[in-house]
């Protein structure tokens, strides 16, 4: 179902993409992003199935501006590597390379939402307060336990978003939640899943938590319908 092609970002920087194809004509584009991981077998495996829903994906190589085919696993030596390639990543950067996979996503000629996980899913976020300066005008995003956003929450987003937010993440504390939550934006819709730990929707991590990972996939797929299809 996927393959992978090549993008090129408004500053010339040419990166890879795994892109995959619904049968049929697309309900809508997906761009999909990254954890701080690489484009991996779970995110190839996640954009497949959001293909499957018959939505056209395209997850963009967010490390190849530092090293090409970075796929990494979740624990050990690979752990580090990917906090590694995280330090180094620059989100306004990062935010030219989504961008390019929305350019891509509109061949389909269909409504484009973003959907991220991690640090994608600050990428979404960013999308959708920032995007429009890179001429990206998502219908939607979708964050799933987006480190950071505590930061940005005063940021007010060009669509609706719905971001899934572990109740027990060991990594995003309930300041950054309480934080957006106060930002009072109308248009984000807020879940929290009580006693899931960060990365929850992974089924490659050691905390991936199957009941809450199958709601929040319905609530976005629904989410994603409703605003895309």
């Amino acid at each position: 179902m996927g393959q992978w092609t090549k993008l090129t970002a408004s500053d010339g920087q040419e990166l890879d993409a795994y892109v995959a194809t619904p049968e049929g004509t697309p309900i809508g584009a997906l761009v999909l992003v990254q954890e701080i991981f690489g484009l991996n077998a779970h995110i190839r495996r996640t954009a497949d199935a959001y293909a499957k829903d018959g939505f056209f994906v395209v997850a963009p190589a967010l490390f190849d501006r530092q090293q090409k085919g970075v796929e990494l696993a979740y624990e050990g030596e690979d752990l580090q590597k990917a906090y590694g390639f995280y330090q180094k990543l620059n989100p306004e950067t990062a935010l030219l390379d989504v961008a390019a996979g929305y350019e891509h996503a509109k061949q389909v000629g269909k409504k484009i939402g973003v959907i991220g996980y991690c640090y994608g899913g600050f990428m979404s976020w960013l999308a959708a307060t920032r995007g429009t300066n890179l001429k990206m005008q998502p219908a939607c995003c979708v964050a799933y336990y987006p480190g950071g956003i505590g930061s940005v929450a005063k940021e007010k987003p060009s669509c609706p978003v719905l971001v899934n937010f572990a109740g027990n993440d060991a990594h995003i504390g309930q300041d950054q939640v309480d934080a957006l939550k106060a930002a009072n934006h109308p248009e984000v819709t807020i879940h929290l899943y009580e006693g899931a730990n960060h990365g929850f929707n992974c089924d490659a991590r050691a905390d991936h938590n199957p009941a809450a990972a199958t709601l929040a996939r319905q609530r976005s797929l629904d989410f994603l319908k409703k605003h895309l299809a």
